[in-house]
C-alpha cells in the first residue's frame, strides 16, 4: 500500500502540466532513471569568463537535487564541452548528444560587465531534439548565483511542467545562537543567515504567499506571545497584529493562499482557539469554540478549508473545517497523538506527525480520509513537515543524530538529505514559496 501511495502521489504531482506539454520521457520514481543532463560550460565575455564554471556547477547541483535529473560528465560528451555562442555557433548535434547518453542539453551565455551580469540559456529535448526553452537573466554581479538555481528550476519546468524549487527558501527555528531565533537558508541548506537577533523566544515562522513576508510568534513584547513580522521590500515590520487585545495571548498565525487574511491561533479564557483576521488586524472572526485546544491551522491550496490540531476527543487529532468554521470533521482516528499537519500545495495530500511508540514518524493521509500510510519511519522522531511549493518534496526536523536537525525528503520516500549541522537545535521548518 505505500508503495502505491508514494507513486500515486508523484504521478499526481506530475499530472499538473497539459497532455500535449509533456515531454517524451516522464520521471514519475525519482528513485529509479533520472533524466541525463549534459550542462555545458556557458560561453563567456569579459570578466564572465570566470563566472563560466561556478554557474555550471550551480546549474548540475540543482538538476541533482530535484531528483529529476542526473549530470552527465563532460568526459562522455561528443558535442562541445563549452557553449561556442548560441546564435552564431554551430546547430545542436542531436545525434552525438544521444550517443553520448544524454536526454538533457543545456548551453547558454554569460556577458558581464562592471555593473551588471547577463546569463542566457537554451534547454534542449534531445531525444525529441526539440529546443524547449531559452531565457536571459539580467542582475548585478552578485547575483550569479542565484540566477544560475533559477536557471536549474527553470530547466526542471521545461521537462516535467512544474517548476523546480532550488531556488526557494526555508525559515526555521535555531538555537545555535543561544537564544531560539528565527533564521532563513536556501532550499539545500546552503546560506544560512539569522532574521531576528531579538534574544527572547521566537517560534513558528510562516511564510506570506508571496514570500515578502514571515510571520513568527515571539516573547520579545511584554514578555508574552505577540505575533511579529519580517519584511522584504514594501511593508512594516514588528507587531503583526496591533489592534488586538494586548491581553490577549498569540500563538501562531498562517497566512491564507489569497494573503488578504491569516488563521491566528489567540488564547480565549485560557485556551487557545482559532480565528481568521485580516492582515491589518481587521475582522477578527472566531472558527473554534470549544473547551478543548485548537491550535496547527494550515489552509487548503484553495482557501476553502483548514486543517488544525484539537484534543477535542481526548488526545490530538488533526481534524478539517470549512473556512468560517463550519463541517468540522475529524480526520485522523490512527495513533494515539496526531499533530503539525501541512496542506500539500496541489491538495491532495495532508502531511503529518504521528506518535508510533515512543517516537513520532511522518505520514500522509488524504483531505477525505481515505488513504493514511507512513512517509517518513526512524526509531528516533520525525516531527513538523512542511511541503516543498512544488509537492515534490518536504523538510523535517529529526533528533536522529541526537539533536534537532532539518531534513529533505522526495514525496516518494527517496533521497533524505540532511540541511543543518550545527550545534544547537533546529526546529519548526517553514518552507517558502517560489521567489517573485
Amino acid at each position: 500500500m505505500l508503495r502505491l501511495v508514494r507513486a500515486l502521489a508523484l504521478l499526481l504531482v506530475a499530472g499538473t502540466a497539459r497532455a500535449e506539454d509533456r515531454p517524451a520521457v516522464i520521471v514519475t520514481d525519482p528513485g529509479g532513471e533520472a533524466y541525463r543532463a549534459a550542462v555545458q560550460r556557458f560561453g563567456a565575455v569579459g570578466e564572465g569568463r570566470a563566472l563560466a564554471e561556478r554557474v555550471r556547477g550551480e546549474i548540475v547541483k540543482g538538476l541533482e537535487w530535484s531528483s529529476l535529473f542526473q549530470e552527465l560528465s563532460p568526459k562522455a560528451f561528443l558535442g562541445p564541452v563549452e557553449t561556442l555562442a548560441l546564435d552564431s555557433g554551430p546547430a545542436v548535434a542531436c545525434p552525438d548528444w544521444r550517443q553520448s547518453g544524454a536526454d538533457a542539453l543545456v548551453e547558454g551565455e554569460i556577458r558581464q560587465g562592471a555593473a551588471e551580469i547577463e546569463i542566457e540559456f537554451r534547454a534542449w529535448d534531445i531525444a525529441r531534439c526539440r529546443k524547449l526553452l531559452r531565457k536571459r537573466y539580467r542582475g548585478d554581479p552578485g547575483d550569479a548565483r542565484r540566477m544560475s538555481r533559477s536557471i536549474a528550476d527553470d530547466v526542471v519546468e521545461a521537462f516535467t511542467g512544474q517548476r523546480g524549487v532550488f531556488g526557494t527558501e526555508i525559515a526555521f527555528v535555531s538555537t545555535r545562537a543561544g537564544a531560539a531565533e528565527i533564521f532563513v537558508m536556501n532550499a539545500d541548506g546552503t546560506d544560512l543567515r539569522p532574521a531576528t537577533r531579538n534574544r527572547s523566544l521566537n517560534a513558528f515562522p510562516s511564510w506570506s504567499p508571496k514570500g515578502d513576508a514571515i510571520v513568527y510568534m515571539s516573547y520579545r513584547y511584554r514578555r508574552q506571545p505577540h505575533l511579529f513580522r519580517l519584511v522584504r521590500g514594501p511593508g512594516e515590520p514588528g507587531l503583526l497584529l496591533p489592534r488586538l487585545n494586548s491581553g490577549r495571548a498569540q500563538y501562531r498565525g498562517v497566512y491564507a493562499p489569497d494573503g488578504g487574511r491569516l488563521a491566528v491561533v489567540l488564547s480565549v479564557d485560557g485556551a487557545p482557539e482559532i480565528f481568521t483576521v485580516g492582515e491589518d488586524g481587521g475582522n477578527l472572526r472566531r472558527l473554534t469554540r470549544h473547551r478543548a485546544i485548537d491550535v496547527s491551522p494550515t489552509w487548503s491550496p484553495d482557501g476553502r478549508r483548514i486543517a488544525f490540531v484539537s484534543d477535542r476527543a481526548g488526545a490530538p487529532h488533526v481534524y478539517v473545517m470549512d473556512a468560517d468554521g463550519g463541517n468540522v470533521r475529524r480526520l485522523t482516528f490512527d495513533g494515539s497523538y496526531n499533530a503539525a499537519p501541512a496542506w500539500s500545495p496541489d491538495g491532495r495530500w495532508v502531511a503529518y506527525q504521528t506518535r508510533v511508540g515512543g517516537q513520532f514518524d511522518i505520514w500522509l493521509i488524504d483531505p477525505e480520509g481515505s488513504v493514511n500510510a507512513p512517509l517518513v519511519t526512524h526509531p528516533r522522531s520525525d516531527e513538523s513537515p512542511s511541503w516543498s511549493p512544488d509537492g515534490r518534496k518536504l523538510v523535517f526536523q529529526t533528533v536522529r543524530r541526537g539533536r534537532s536537525d532539518l531534513y529533505v525528503i522526495d514525496v516518494t520516500g527517496h533521497n533524505l538529505r540532511r540541511l543543518t549541522d550545527e550545534r544547537g537545535a533546529d526546529k519548526s521548518p517553514a518552507w517558502g514559496p517560489y521567489p517573485r
